[in-house]
């Protein structure tokens, strides 16, 4: 019988399949974007910077920002949902995870937002759900706040093509 792992070694494994998950996309950084994980789930953080205002009269933040803060928090979420089934279900590592194809991101094939009131100069938070997600299929949903969750600024919906797995054999 196998010794179970201990819990720094699961957050480390964890830890290490989200980084090189997130380090894949150059623009994460670019937008100052980090992921607060707490278990399986994951919530996108966009630090604001006055880069990211776009129109300076109200001061709001660009509205080319928000869509791709939350078409980011759509691709890292569906590929971490994979990524974690696989981790789990094998105690998989990082190197394992993406030798696998499973840190290789969804292509988006459209993506609606709907701009809810003006982002604010202040961070942006967001978080995905997947409603839908197969082989070659997915749809996600994001939703974005900043002071209030209750109180959006942004929102989206998007519909990907998953990569294939090297499924081997």
């Amino acid at each position: 019988m196998n010794k179970p792992e201990s819990l720094q070694v699961v957050k480390q494994r964890r830890d290490g399949v989200l980084a090189a998950l997130v380090d894949s996309i150059p623009y994460i950084k670019f937008l100052n974007i980090s992921f607060d994980r707490r278990g399986d789930e994951l919530t996108a953080v966009m630090q604001f910077e006055d880069k990211l205002i776009g129109n300076p009269a109200i001061p709001a933040i660009h509205g080319g920002a928000t869509a791709s803060f939350l078409e980011t928090a759509a691709l890292i979420e569906l590929a971490w949902q994979r990524a974690w089934t696989a981790m789990e279900d094998s105690q998989l590592d990082a190197d394992d995870v993406a030798a696998a194809g499973y840190l290789r991101l969804p292509k988006t094939i459209d993506f609606t937002v709907d701009y809810l009131r003006s982002g604010l100069p202040r961070d942006c938070y967001a978080r995905a759900r997947v409603n839908r997600s197969g082989r070659r299929y997915a749809s996600v949903h994001v939703e974005a706040w900043q002071d209030n969750r209750a109180r959006l600024f942004a929102q989206a919906t998007g519909h990907f093509l998953m990569p294939r797995l090297n499924t081997g054999g």
